[in-house]
């Protein structure tokens, strides 16, 4: 019977050894560590912990790092901001010497300068995953109002994405080519290239490894947005896993075409024998409940079914109340679907 690879997503809910061995033990066999926000130098003790965990639990664990790569963010911020219905958010140039005194005073976040410029009157701006949705009002060229349609409570660093624009920014960033230089001394077994665009974009990921002599890192594409569904064909040669990452994905096509996107990513995987994995709100309901939702364990049959040979988890053990336990749902579900599968 083939294995499916099931991956948590570290953080404050399950960084201690103990934790972490209960995973594995649970059925875990590797964990991604988001890189949006730390470095692999400041998340050491974190590393410590999950080869620890992984020794006292005889698995040999994989190690995924995501990288910052093109994905567009808002700065940090002085606190989180509560957005209701009708509130009105700013935006201004990250750098801007006002921008921090203007936090202050009210509403507002920080964006890179390409994003501000994108931010045209009418547009619309997803941030934080599409939680929060906003329409642009107007843009000065120094700062830019929107009022916002769909509100939530917005923390620093978050994602922003405004449909219909290509903002042009480089592969990747300073902080992902010294990760990269440093990643085998951590025990880094694969590297995630989030927002993938074009073969090119891999293509310089592969040069970097090589470059520090981690070329037998594994490189993990991640298909993010449209660009990387129309060249799937040509991200499937240049990667060693494809990873259907159906958040961001999910903002760039209506809700209700995603399902159809990732059998459609699926169907190319499995023509060209590439494994592939599926992400994103598999267990989101084991945030906050230590039982998951019917829909939810059938979107992991379902996944495993389709041929993902890793499936994989993120704010569901990384912030969420029941980490082992939503490990132990993943995993038995995944080898539920793969019994069912060979069975057929």
């Amino acid at each position: 019977m083939r294995h499916v690879d099931i991956y948590g997503t570290i953080g404050p809910m399950c960084s201690d050894v103990e934790t972490l061995a209960a995973m594995f033990d649970a059925g875990m066999t590797g964990i991604r560590l988001n890189l949006s926000h730390v470095t692999l130098k400041e998340s050491e003790n974190l590393i410590a912990n999950l080869h620890k965990a992984a020794e006292m639990s005889g698995v040999k664990a994989q190690l995924l790092i995501d990288l910052q790569g093109p994905e567009l963010r808002i700065g940090r911020m002085n606190a989180p901001l509560d957005l209701r219905e009708g509130d009105v958010l700013g935006f201004m140039e990250q750098g801007d010497p006002d921008a921090r005194k203007s936090q202050a005073l009210r509403k507002i976040v920080t964006v890179p300068k390409e994003v501000l410029l994108a931010l045209t009157a009418g547009r619309e701006a997803l941030l934080d995953d599409g939680k929060i949705l906003a329409r642009v009002l107007e843009n000065t060229g120094n700062a830019a109002k929107a009022t916002i349609l769909r509100g939530g409570v917005l923390t620093g660093r978050k994602s922003i994405a405004i449909p219909g624009t290509k903002i042009d920014i480089p592969t990747m960033t300073q902080a992902d080519i010294r990760n990269i230089e440093v990643a085998r001394e951590y025990g880094v077994t694969a590297v995630m290239q989030p927002f993938v665009r074009n073969r090119e974009d891999l293509i310089t990921v592969r040069k970097a490894l090589r470059k520090s002599g981690n070329e037998n890192i594994a490189l993990f594409a991640k298909i993010e947005n449209m660009d990387g569904v129309r060249q799937i064909d040509e991200l499937i040669a240049e990667s060693d896993h494809i990873v259907i990452a159906r958040g961001d994905l999910g903002n760039a096509v209506k809700l209700w075409e995603l399902p159809g996107v990732q059998k459609y990513i699926a169907g190319k995987c499995r023509a060209a024998s590439r494994d592939f994995m599926v992400v994103t709100q598999m267990l989101s309901s084991m945030e906050t409940h230590p039982v998951p939702t019917r829909a939810e364990v059938s979107d992991i049959f379902n996944a495993v079914l389709d041929g993902a040979s890793s499936v994989m988890v993120t704010g569901e053990t990384a912030v969420g109340r029941y980490p082992v336990l939503t490990i132990s749902y993943l995993a038995r579900t995944a080898n539920e679907a793969l019994k069912f599968r060979e069975a057929q």
